[in-house]
């Protein structure tokens, strides 16, 4: 699975985020891209299948939660 997470208004540094998304998923994913400009930023995360979509998704939203940016955060999702 592949998700693309977009971020608009980030009140934190985008490494913040992608360091917390690469600890969450240290041995089922990892970040595989990044990029910012224009007052957004995306952070691609490829997620090894034998994680189910609904547990990929409930561990990303924690901790985009537990940084506080998930007002911030969008989600495209690719199967």
């Amino acid at each position: 699975m592949f998700v693309e997470i977009v971020l608009v208004g980030l009140p934190i540094d985008r490494d913040e985020v992608e360091e917390a998304l690469e600890a969450a998923f240290e041995l089922d994913g990892e970040v595989t891209g990044a990029a910012s400009g224009m007052g957004r930023c995306h952070l691609d995360l490829e997620i090894v299948e034998g994680l189910t979509t609904t547990v990929a998704l409930a561990r990303l939203r924690a901790v985009l939660s537990d940084l506080g940016v998930a007002d911030c955060a969008t989600l495209n999702v690719s199967e």
